[in-house]
């Protein structure tokens, strides 16, 4: 068994295994992501006698985080060739991408997973959920027109995401023209594309779409206001590709009924990440605690956390540092659960190994959670 991180001129080696395990991706889409996305990402395999049997890719990504940028990594195409699972390889693999994100002091890292069991072990929490509805009845009213984006049109599409979109989260990724470009090629290698919904000469909404499997649509983004041009230009969507039945819809930014648990994260450097935590307007926070990650024992320390309100212009900034003297303790993954809102600090006190006291709780309170989540991206 050898483990090794490719080189990119290796990185169409892995194509086979790839259609293998994921036989329901078309030659359209790996097309695409071999020819757009493995070129600039990193790919670590497993061989044995010179045969790929294990792989897992990170994806390159700029991400928004509260007031700070940073360029993170998304894990795609975790495989396993049949005969060689059970051996602990994806554990491997997940190790060694951890340790070396980690070193880049990446303050966590995402993935989207085909079952939460699998990286609940290695301390990935879920974090977002996906909102999801089905349009069955859309009426075609002549007041909004929708055209198909070309490349050309990126950087408009881009510019309007950044505008009117980026703003209402603590965590996205940052979108520039080479993004809607890389996205249009693969909407369109799920033969679909990318709308731009106009009134006049005016830019209201945008929204991809596929139509592998019926007419689906993902993130319809569109200003306050026009809203209800998302029916008409599904209509018109519709009329044009003789497409007839019920359209689903995700990642809508309006909230749904129905939603689906969709990105997991795992925290990388928690110190980096610590750092990047707002605390609530007027609080005065100071707190201390243990961690537990087995998987990163870098982390597996006692953090001093707080802040200071006599700073004019850095009161809600977090100050952290090495500490001794322990309030209590929290695993990596509660703390996950926690600081993203998915979990109360009540559901994480629950876990194993979490020991709060009341103070080191009403303290936690104080920071502000990562609850404004879009991450939708497949690959």
């Amino acid at each position: 068994m050898k483990i090794k991180k490719l080189k990119s001129n290796e990185h169409n080696l892995t194509r086979t295994l790839w259609e293998q395990i994921f036989n329901e991706d078309s030659k359209e889409f790996l097309d695409y992501y071999y020819f757009m996305k493995a070129k600039d990402n990193e790919i670590y395999v497993i061989e044995n006698d010179q045969e790929i049997c294990s792989m897992l890719h990170l994806n390159p990504y700029t991400l928004k985080l509260e007031d700070t940028q940073f360029q993170g990594s998304y894990i795609v195409g975790v495989a396993t060739k049949p005969l060689h699972r059970k051996k602990g390889y994806m554990g491997t693999l997940l190790r060694q991408s951890l340790s070396d994100m980690y070193k880049r002091k990446e303050p966590f890292t995402f993935l989207m997973p085909a079952a939460e069991s699998i990286y609940t072990p290695y301390d990935f929490r879920f974090v977002y959920d996906q909102n999801h509805t089905t349009l069955t009845d859309v009426k075609n009213i002549d007041r909004y027109k929708s055209v198909e984006a070309t490349f050309f049109d990126c950087e408009r599409i881009s510019a309007f995401y950044t505008e009117n979109i980026k703003k209402n989260w603590q965590i996205c990724t940052l979108r520039d023209s080479a993004y809607y470009q890389s996205l249009l090629l693969e909407r369109q290698s799920e033969l679909g594309g990318i709308r731009m919904v106009f009134e006049e000469d005016k830019l209201i909404g945008i929204f991809t779409y596929m139509m592998e499997d019926g007419l689906e649509i993902m993130e319809p983004f569109f200003l306050p206001g026009y809203e209800s041009a998302m029916d008409q230009s599904v209509a018109q969507l519709k009329t044009e590709k003789n497409i007839s039945g019920n359209v689903k819809i995700y990642a809508s930014l309006i909230d749904t009924q129905e939603k689906k648990p969709t990105i997991m994260v795992r925290i990388l450097h928690l110190e980096q990440f610590l750092k990047t935590l707002k605390v609530k307007s007027g609080k005065q926070l100071h707190c201390s605690f243990a961690i537990l990650d087995y998987i990163l024992p870098q982390n597996s320390k006692v953090w001093e956390i707080y802040n200071d309100l006599n700073s004019s212009d850095m009161q809600n900034v977090l100050h952290v540092k090495e500490t001794e003297d322990s309030e209590g303790v929290l695993t990596i993954g509660a703390l996950t659960s926690f600081i993203f809102g998915y979990k109360t600090l009540e559901e994480v006190a629950k876990e194993e190994n979490v020991i709060l006291t009341d103070h080191l709780a009403e303290e936690l309170r104080k920071l502000k959670p990562l609850n404004r989540i879009y991450l939708n991206e497949v690959v």
